[in-house]
């Protein structure tokens, strides 16, 4: 997949980011070494901006759709305030238990349930209001995941958004794959959504920011 944010300008911004914890660190190594695809972890500079965002919402329930090997849920923990926790969904067993063996070495062990399964059944069994949901799971079901946590969401709660920009596909007038489809479905979906206010913001591989519109 193509660099959506130029390389060099992608290094001035990590280099011009508070470096990650020693925990952060140690999980980013151990992904790269003990799962496929790395490249579907977020960086440095989209974690530390999950963190920031947990932070500044003051967010004690948070919401991660798609763990991977725990590096987003991680960085999202360190922005939570007293008592907050994170609970991530993950479909794939491997990546849960590489999860949870960096979650019980950082910090946070006690704020991060990892729970493996069906992302859509394990949203549909909590009752929320959720405070911040991120959603980085199969591209194909971003629609079914918007609908199933918008109603959950808290008042003043935020929805983050990975990948929606796809490398650059979402612009390829001959790219018609599922996933590229489906990332354009949820953009143009989210955009014209009147239940919402939106940004698609040119962080990594997109993020869209999604907030309730104020009645």
């Amino acid at each position: 997949m193509p660099d959506i944010v130029d390389p060099a300008v992608e290094a001035y911004a990590v280099a011009h980011t508070t470096p990650e914890p020693w925990h952060l660190a140690t999980t980013a190594a151990g992904v790269r070494g003990e799962l496929s695809a790395p490249e579907m972890m977020v960086g440095l500079v989209e974690g530390r901006l999950l963190g920031l965002l947990v932070f500044a919402l003051q967010a004690a329930a948070v919401l991660e759709i798609g763990t991977f090997g725990g590096y987003s849920a991680l960085s999202m923990a360190e922005g939570l305030p007293e008592g907050g926790r994170i609970t991530t969904c993950e479909l794939d067993p491997t990546h849960a238990a590489v999860a949870r063996r960096h979650v019980a070495a950082s910090p946070y062990a006690g704020q991060i349930d990892v729970v493996e399964g069906p992302a859509l059944e394990t949203v549909r069994a909590l009752p929320g209001p959720f405070d911040l949901v991120f959603i980085d799971a199969d591209k194909g079901s971003y629609l079914d995941y918007y609908e199933a946590v918008l109603p959950k969401l808290a008042r003043r709660g935020l929805i983050v958004a990975d990948n929606t920009l796809w490398g650059g596909r979402v612009l390829d007038p001959g790219d018609h794959s599922a996933d590229t489809e489906a990332i354009r479905a949820f953009n143009d979906r989210v955009a014209g959504d009147g239940r919402v206010v939106a940004v698609q913001a040119t962080v990594r591989d997109g993020v869209t920011l999604i907030r309730h519109r104020e009645p």
